[in-house]
């Protein structure tokens, strides 16, 4: 070691040790492991979870899925009804959604609570493409399922991650909120167009003189009856009947309401609601997906489709990911969500169900509660519930020609009470107030801009909040007397990365510059630090100069291997300034030591 009159200048004449050379990974050993993994026993049976499970299955689990699927069908057929006029299609486009996920889960699922069908915000986020054509829905669903199934293959699933607690919430309640608004022209019998928010209520507004009577009443009447149903859940007495009772509280909703349509028609040759009309009956071809479409008898070309559903691309499959994932989860009770087994299954429901004109769909976590809450066992419970849609499309399509569109408004409306998450905003207001910004900048974003852009930006933001934080990180300092000498320790409470360099060694110069003159050694303790980069090697290297001009001497006091590594191969000197010792005291000891031993050299000399 070289010293200055006053601090450490390290000239270490040695290469950096053989140890601290960096390692590349070796691509083909890991490449032939990776492709031996997609041809063992192992990897079938995780990819394909019914070869699990249906070995063991017992006859008594039959009766348990066969009323869990019935059950689930009775609420996915209104619902299914319902998000398919939220989305702007036809009804019958509800249905087709409905089937074909139920099948495919049954294959591919590893969670046999989830049921794979239309959602309120799929439906929601495809209704601003299907104006012109319910092909784009098709379309979308195509392509949001290869993504979707791409990510799953890919292990990409961590994407997910990166849009937290609030920004979720924040999205899930704008969502709700937008579909409630949507929803008030059926509610209230008005003419317009309500597609987004912002239009619902101006559309409302504008029209409030043409609300109809009938339809309020029904509807109004329709949506407390669904909250008191909901409520007889939690009733203990006759346990059984209530549960099933309030299970089946959207079916009873819309039979009810076709009831009374269907008998004042039948007696006046007229009803005072207004009513979905024609369903088309009979099921949906077996047909590719729609690559090109007529829009005002022009042929619009896929590159063009593609133009038109612009971010929805990747907002929609991102979004549907999102959904299906946070459903597994609130339903796997302790059990490890395979997040990449859910993405393969939900993108080959995506993908089979455009086959049958689908739109895209995702978990369901109302129906997915209502298979819970009936007991199911299995996957095969889904099959039933798509068994009894079909059921639904070839034989009862004509009496949904009867269904007041109050009605299915009221279905909806009920359901998005549940999903605005006041509780959550008041839970983070009690715990971590500044979490409160990306929750309401997410829903402002949402309700005001679209769901695409809205989620976009409130990713936005939680990601500069991660980034201050490693920008910016803690460092507790303070002064110690050791063996006659007085050393600043600063402790970085986190790794160092580009963004973080300039302002922690600016930190580290303010503490230096703030101290007593009697100061002589800047000890920075790595205890906390796992990694840095390149550019924070070099700005903690120029340190060193800057605290030599000032007569300081800069020790790395226990920095991972990493760390020590890096410095090694930036210079010899750098290097040699990391040191390991059990405590503070003898790293002062070592300092002392080799302070003197150069000394005592340059007096030789």
């Amino acid at each position: 070691m070289v010293f200055s009159r006053n601090s450490i200048t390290v000239t270490a004449k040695e290469a950096p040790p053989e140890d601290y050379s960096e390692e590349f990974p070796e691509i083909l050993p890991i490449l032939r492991r990776q492709c031996s993994g997609f041809c063992d026993k192992s990897t079938l049976l995780k990819r394909l979870p019914i070869l699990n499970w249906l070995p063991k299955y017992q006859l008594n689990y039959l009766f348990s899925d066969f009323v869990a699927g019935l059950t689930v069908g009775l609420t996915a057929i209104p619902q299914g009804i319902a998000y398919a006029v939220v989305a702007g299609l036809e009804p019958q486009y509800g249905l087709y959604s409905g089937f074909m996920g139920c099948f495919m889960y049954f294959l591919f699922g590893s969670c046999k609570d989830i049921t794979i069908g239309p959602t309120a915000i799929m439906s929601l986020m495809v209704a601003n493409y299907v104006t012109a054509s319910p092909d784009y829905a098709v379309l979308s669903c195509f392509l949001s399922g290869i993504l979707i199934f791409l990510l799953g293959v890919l292990n990409l699933g961590f994407l997910v991650q990166f849009i937290s607690v609030p920004v979720t919430a924040g999205f899930t309640s704008a969502a709700a909120i937008t579909i409630a608004s949507t929803q008030l022209k059926a509610l209230f019998g008005l003419p317009g167009h309500a597609n987004d928010f912002i239009e619902a209520w101006s559309n409302f507004f504008q029209h409030i003189s043409d609300i109809q009577l009938w339809d309020t009443v029904l509807g109004v009447i329709t949506v407390i009856c669904l909250l008191v149903l909901k409520k007889m859940n939690s009733i203990q007495k006759w346990r059984v009947f209530f549960r099933y009772l309030s299970l089946s509280r959207n079916a009873l909703a819309v039979i009810s309401g076709t009831v009374l349509a269907y008998l004042l028609f039948t007696f006046n040759d007229k009803t005072p609601f207004t009513l979905t009309g024609n369903v088309v009956s009979g099921l949906p071809p077996f047909q590719p997906p729609p690559f090109t479409t007529t829009v005002n008898n022009e042929t619009v070309p896929f590159s063009e489709m593609i133009k038109t559903l612009g971010s929805g691309i990747v907002a929609i499959p991102l979004v549907s990911i999102l959904e299906s994932v946070a459903v597994a989860k609130a339903f796997s009770k302790g059990k490890t969500v395979d997040a990449t087994q859910e993405m393969i299954a939900l993108g080959m429901c995506n993908i089979m169900g455009s086959f049958v004109l689908s739109m895209p769909i995702t978990g369901s976590f109302t129906r997915t509660a209502v298979n819970n809450t009936s007991g199911v066992r299995t996957t095969l419970g889904g099959v039933f519930t798509g068994i009894l849609i079909l059921l639904a499309l070839g034989f009862l399509a004509q009496t949904f020609y009867f269904i007041p569109k109050t009605t299915l408004a009221a279905v909806i409306l009920a359901a998005m009470f549940s999903m605005v998450e006041y509780e959550l905003l008041f839970k983070l207001w009690r715990t971590r107030r500044i979490e409160v910004l990306p929750f309401l900048v997410t829903l402002i974003a949402c309700l005001l801009l679209g769901l695409e852009y809205g989620i976009v930006i409130g990713v936005g933001v939680n990601i500069l909040f991660v980034l201050y934080s490693t920008a910016r990180p803690s460092t507790p300092h303070d002064i110690r007397k050791i063996s006659d000498t007085e050393v600043l320790v600063v402790s970085p409470d986190q790794s160092l990365v580009f963004s973080a360099a300039e302002n922690f060694k600016y930190k580290v110069l303010k503490y230096t510059l703030n101290a007593p003159d009697t100061l002589n050694l800047i000890v920075l303790n790595g205890h906390y630090v796992q990694s840095i980069d390149f550019t924070a090697a070099m700005n903690l290297n120029t340190l060193v100069g800057d605290l030599k001009i000032m007569g300081k001497s800069l020790v790395f006091w226990n920095w991972p291997r990493q760390c020590v590594g890096l410095a090694w191969r930036i210079s010899p000197e750098f290097g040699a300034l990391f040191k390991r010792t059990d405590n503070l005291d003898d790293l002062v000891k070592l300092w002392h030591h080799e302070k003197q031993d150069y000394i005592n050299g340059v007096t030789c000399n």
